[in-house]
């Protein structure tokens, strides 16, 4: 999974904010394999980091 901010429907959103990339890393892109990308959705569903709130540009509803 690659996770690149740049390409994010919801960049510059008070979504950015929320999601555990910028709670992570900052805005730098991010490459998950599928192991990594698991163990991210654990942490969120305990609450211990947010949710991915990737939404990629080419998939918006406009």
């Amino acid at each position: 999974m690659l996770i690149d901010c740049r390409q994010c429907a919801m960049q510059e959103t008070s979504a950015c904010d929320d999601c555990v990339v910028t709670f992570l890393l900052g805005v730098q892109p991010l490459d998950l394999d599928e192991s990594e990308a698991a163990a991210l959705d654990n942490l969120a569903e305990e609450g211990l980091v947010p949710r991915l709130r990737l939404i990629p540009a080419e998939r918006r509803v406009g």
